[in-house]
């Protein structure tokens, strides 16, 4: 059984930063993509970061976190983090860690966190 777990967020003020963490676990072989997406009320979930396997490494960016956000996976230990910089109230959101193609013996699925709220006020 794939589980994943965030942590990190909470309540900040405008400017102010806040570190993500998801840590996967069970029996995995293998992670392909992981990310954040996040959910604000109201409003469709959307893509904050995502990276892919070993190797390449490559990252994907909302093009509202640009030059904010970072993300950044431990290979080796399934886990991603998103350390989150000059955070705006437009970043209230609950953030959701997801896991695309988690190879395990039963085969390949994806998988989402239960989300970590994360509320910036000014």
């Amino acid at each position: 059984q794939v589980q994943l777990v965030e942590s990190g967020g909470g309540s900040v003020q405008t400017g102010e930063s806040l570190r993500l963490s998801c840590q996967a676990s069970g029996s995995i072989f293998s992670i392909s993509v992981m990310g954040w997406y996040r959910q604000s009320p109201g409003s469709e979930r959307e893509l904050v970061a995502a990276t892919s396997r070993r190797g390449s490494g490559f990252t994907k960016y909302a093009d509202s976190v640009k030059g904010r956000f970072t993300s950044s996976r431990d290979y080796d230990n399934n886990a991603v983090y998103l350390q989150m910089n000059s955070l705006k109230s437009q970043d209230t959101a609950v953030y959701y860690c997801n896991a695309v193609r988690v190879a395990t013996e039963e085969g390949g699925s994806d998988y989402w966190g239960p989300g970590t709220q994360v509320t910036v006020s000014s």
